[in-house]
């Protein structure tokens, strides 16, 4: 039997992706995380209807995104530009629809009101705000303070006092803040790769048209793209030769949230390799340190919030969360509780604890084997562990060490590029666009609406295939028509016996 190959180019994925970003918005507007007063009945065939949609349009928006994977191995691989224009492409149908697979946005908004108000956020929940915009956020949080820090925090109080208590305007607003984040990150992983030594071009499609970017930090306007930027923009700049620079940068990435400190550890050690002297990286150290802590000054100044936020990083985990140690947790307390031991209530805290430490000792296996050459690698290994051993996870903290891996991995680096890749299609699938866990209908629907995805893509397939191959092929072809001979060389030597030395004489 013979196997059809189809041509793949930017221009049909562009035109894949745009559908499936589009199906993803006309879904988010009926299943989204839409404000309380419009949300339909959980089964009404709007719901239905959005859900569907929905799941139809990540089918098509990841085969897209695999798909222009595959140019980048071909014959004429797209530039980083024509990739960024995509990313742009894709991301504009999900700027004006509802909130997609979280309700975090409308915290950030309460937050932000609260600190407007002189609320402190640390010690307080949304619900002492009370009022519409409280009402949005998701039950589990409404009496949980902030872990984020005073960057964010000022700039959510800026966009809430913009807002006027209107929760669309407020929502547009910090949509267009994680807009900002997203544009930051895809400027920055093109000069990450070049000067780590990486392909440009897999940076920009791993860690920028990656769907748990456009699903999550565009449809869903986490603060984590502000985050991602100002990291990013810190270590292009301190591969560049500004350590001061990078220095503040990625203190204020942290300072929106803490995991980015990470970063600085890098920071560090592109300063030192650029001083002289007996102790260039003490010099190092010092020097970073002083510039973080005067921009942490200096940005906890501005936005009037306290230091909080140094003792609200114990933030509680929601009790479904389901990271590696909390189902674990679950798992053993479960196991306790049948044998009737009272130590079923400690598994979850234990099983936590453990994962701190596993998390503390692959940072420093990462650090210690790829800190003299791969610094920038080094931080994005580290964040993934933080991610994936952490007490909690969401499918957009992965990016956090996607977003590295990206752009530093070491050429002819397979194995680490395509588990981000692997992973980051699955956790594309997993979160319901409402945020909230689905019920047996909800799932059904859900498979239906990939299940039509991905009948659409191989009716698609089929319809190009059998244009493929009527397609006159270069075999079937006609002959082309014979050139004449070539005449013979014409010798240097002058006519006459071939055998007779030059020079002689009959």
């Amino acid at each position: 039997m013979q196997v059809l190959r189809v041509a793949v180019d930017i221009h049909r994925c562009r035109l894949l992706g745009l559908t499936g970003s589009a199906a993803l918005a006309a879904g988010g507007a009926a299943a989204g995380a839409l404000p309380v007063r419009d949300v339909p009945a959980p089964h009404s065939a709007a719901a239905g209807l959005g859900l569907a949609a929905t799941y139809f349009g990540l089918v098509m928006l990841s085969a897209a995104w695999a798909l222009l994977g595959r140019t980048l191995r071909g014959p004429v691989p797209p530039s980083p530009r024509d990739l960024l224009l995509t990313l742009a492409l894709w991301a504009a149908p999900l700027l004006l629809t509802p909130p997609l697979f979280s309700r975090d946005v409308y915290s950030y908004l309460a937050q932000g009101a609260m600190a407007e108000a002189g609320i402190d956020v640390y010690t307080h929940g949304p619900s002492r705000l009370g009022g519409p915009t409280a009402a949005e956020v998701a039950p589990v949080w409404r009496h949980t303070p902030t872990p984020y820090g005073p960057v964010f925090l000022g700039s959510a109080a800026v966009m809430a006092g913009w807002a006027r208590a209107d929760v669309a305007t407020g929502v547009l607003g910090l949509r267009l803040v994680a807009l900002l984040g997203v544009a930051l990150m895809a400027l920055c992983l093109p000069a990450l790769a070049r000067r780590c030594g990486a392909d440009p071009r897999t940076a920009v499609w791993l860690g920028g048209l990656n769907p748990l970017v456009l699903l999550h930090l565009v449809g869903g306007a986490h603060n984590d793209a502000v985050m991602l930027g100002l990291l990013g923009a810190g270590l292009v700049a301190a591969l560049g030769g500004r350590p001061a620079a990078g220095a503040v940068l990625v203190t204020l990435a942290a300072l929106v949230k803490a995991p980015a400190a990470l970063g600085l550890p890098a920071v560090v050690l592109l300063r030192a390799r650029r001083q002289s002297g007996r102790l260039p990286l003490l010099r190092a150290v010092l020097a970073t340190g002083a510039t973080a802590a005067a921009t942490t000054v200096a940005a906890t100044a501005v936005a009037g919030t306290g230091y909080g936020w140094t003792t609200a990083l114990d933030t509680p985990v929601s009790p479904g969360n389901w990271s590696l140690t909390s189902t674990l947790g679950r798992l053993t307390g479960a196991g306790l509780r049948r044998l009737g031991s009272g130590l079923a209530e400690f598994a979850v805290p234990a099983w936590h604890l453990a994962g701190l430490a596993a998390t503390a000792l692959a940072v420093l296996v990462v650090w210690k084997r790829h800190h003299r050459h791969r610094p920038v690698y080094a931080v994005g290994l580290s964040l993934g562990a933080v991610a994936v051993l952490g007490p909690a996870i969401r499918p957009w903290y992965v990016l956090w060490g996607v977003f590295l891996i990206a752009a530093a991995a070491p050429r002819g680096s397979v194995r680490p590029v395509r588990a981000a890749a692997l992973l980051s299609g699955l956790l594309a699938l997993v979160v319901m666009p409402s945020g909230f866990p689905p019920d047996h209908n909800q799932l059904l629907i859900a498979v239906g609406g990939s299940t039509l995805g991905v009948l659409a893509l191989w009716c698609a397939y089929r319809v190009a295939a059998r244009a493929a191959d009527r397609a006159p092929r270069p075999e079937a072809l006609p002959p082309a028509a014979p050139r004449p001979m070539d005449p013979p060389p014409q010798s240097d030597r002058p006519t006459g016996d071939p055998r007779r030395p030059l020079g002689s004489t009959a």
